[in-house]
């Protein structure tokens, strides 16, 4: 249903009249509920009539010293006496809306005064259209001109009846992936910072001073860093890091070695050495699983400690002739799950769920548990098991933790650290209440390219997002800044791009060692196939 709307909303765009016979049609035929069908065509009426008005705004400006002005003002006058009257007539008038929008619009008309008279006047142009399709539906059918788009747009919208509802659900999650933030691509996400990057470089003379943030870290953590070097440099504070060890060579027997030394019992983590946004890391809970993954890894791989409890991001800064530093963010990662109803598969309830249609592909890779398991009433299955956002985690401002303990803890590490001023913390910690008295383990540690992630929390929203983004790389280069005047020198222009075309990531990997997107669907290939009109086996994985 959700999608049907949509279309028909923006069907309303090509032809506002049409566009409501059709869904008159649809709700004649009892396809489609009558108040449905009819907000549908007034949200798209009302939006198309805001976009005519504003682009006369716009482009107003351009043309209007062409104008005298008091012929302007005189107009304006005018039309601002009369608007009600005009947008009525225009409305009910096809053919003079389009130039009445767009001169109201560039006679300079008061905003929410003329998007009151628009609004009002699809209210009621809207449902008298509709209904009257309703009631004398056959009557609209008689030109062939009309016949053509009233069956395109009602094609379009019985055409999603056709479509399996798992394809349907999958589709909507797609949709949503777009218009929600969170789940934007990080190249889409970053594109307004470019500009303002520009500025800090013009700023500063230095478009790779932020490279200079963490002297200790090379190329201060940008890309390519070795995550067993910075943990090993950070295990100066006795008790802060889980343990851990590299694997170059005869992984397996070394990696036996390590669980026998330190006690260990499974599950363990494994990661890639060199990796970046959760790639590659994996909760072991087998000899069988540690074998596969081992022999699928192609790189230096790191064996940690599991360690339970609540998961955190603490993004750490600290200007280097200041004697403390501060948290400048603080993530709670949670893990989502289902509960089951007895009677629908894991891989159903994923689809139904609003937020894990989102991210249905990434679920069906990580999951433990069958997508094709029926959990029992009230029983909860975890979907993901790593604090990483793109592979399932959900990220929520933990800004409410922040107290003079943690701060102080989180202080002492980083200090312990030669060279470190800049960058986020995974760490787990048993409860908030040990979080607030200081009380975690390290996990990870992410130079100058980590991410201040509680923006990722769906409350914030994307202004917010950037103004924290703003302000997080404005800190960056003050922090190259300072370390320069000390005698630090960032990256020349060269040696970046040489790092970032040489940069590798391992293949992402399950939990069983398998590539994650080797014989996985792709919500590309899902829409490409709605598309054309075709389905694969309905059959859920």
């Amino acid at each position: 249903m959700p999608l049907q709307l949509l279309l028909i909303a923006l069907a309303t765009f090509a032809s506002e009249d049409l566009t409501c016979i059709a869904t008159g049609v649809l709700v004649s035929q009892g396809h489609l509920g009558f108040f449905a069908g009819t907000l549908a065509c007034l949200t798209g009426i009302f939006c198309g009539d805001l976009l005519l008005f504003l682009t006369g705004r716009l482009f107003g400006r351009s043309v209007s010293h062409w104008v005298p002005a008091d012929k302007l003002a005189s107009a304006g006058t005018w039309l601002a006496a009369r608007g009600s009257v005009v947008i009525f007539l225009s409305r009910f008038t096809p053919g003079l809306r389009l130039p009445t929008y767009l001169a109201a619009g560039f006679l300079r008309g008061r905003f929410w005064q003329f998007a009151a008279y628009l609004l009002l006047a699809a209210t009621v142009w809207t449902p008298l259209l509709v209904g009257a399709t309703v009631l004398f539906g056959d009557r609209f059918l008689k030109s062939s001109n009309s016949s053509l788009l009233v069956g395109a747009v009602a094609a379009m919208v019985l055409g999603l009846r056709s479509i399996s509802s798992s394809r349907r659900r999958r589709l909507i999650g797609s949709l949503r992936r777009i218009v929600r933030w969170e789940f934007w691509p990080s190249w889409l996400a970053y594109l307004p910072l470019i500009p303002y990057f520009l500025l800090l470089a013009i700023k500063h003379r230095s478009i790779t001073l932020f490279t200079a943030a963490n002297p200790g870290i090379p190329g201060g953590g940008l890309v390519g860093e070795s995550k067993s070097d910075i943990l090993t440099r950070l295990s100066g504070e006795h008790g802060a890091v889980a343990e851990f060890a590299l694997l170059s060579s005869e992984k397996m027997q070394h990696a036996e070695q390590f669980m026998k030394d330190h006690a260990l019992e499974f599950p363990v983590v494994l990661k890639p050495d060199v990796g970046e946004r959760g790639a590659g890391v994996a909760v072991i809970r087998s000899r069988e699983e540690l074998r596969s993954y081992l022999d699928a890894a192609s790189g230096d791989t790191i064996i940690q400690r599991y360690i339970g409890g609540m998961e955190f991001g603490l993004f750490y800064y600290r200007l280097p002739d200041k004697p403390r530093g501060a948290i400048f963010s603080i993530t709670l990662k949670q893990f989502p799950s289902l509960e089951g109803d007895g009677r629908s598969t894991l891989a159903e309830l994923t689809l139904r769920d609003s937020r894990a249609v989102c991210m249905a592909s990434i679920y069906r890779q990580s999951c433990k548990a069958p997508m094709d398991s029926v959990p029992a009433c009230g029983e909860r299955v975890q979907l993901v098991e790593l604090g990483s956002h793109c592979r399932g985690a959900v990220f929520l401002d933990g800004g409410q933790y922040r107290t003079p303990a943690l701060e102080e803890a989180v202080d002492r590490v980083s200090k312990a650290y030669a060279g470190f001023y800049f960058g986020r913390y995974d760490v787990r910690t048993p409860s908030l209440e040990a979080l607030r008295n200081g009380e975690f383990r390290v996990i990870e540690l992410n130079g100058v390219s980590s991410e201040a992630t509680h923006v990722y929390d769906p409350a914030v929203s994307v202004w917010e997002a950037y103004r924290v983004m703003f302000r997080q790389w404005a800190l960056a280069f003050e922090i190259g800044a300072r370390n320069c005047e000390a005698g630090a020198r960032p990256m020349r222009v060269v040696e970046l791009i040489r790092l970032c075309l040489e940069r590798k990531l391992p293949p992402v990997q399950n939990q069983n060692g398998r590539r994650a997107n080797e014989n996985d669907d792709s919500e590309s290939e899902e829409l490409a196939m709605i598309a054309h009109g075709r389905q694969r086996n309905p059959q859920l994985r």
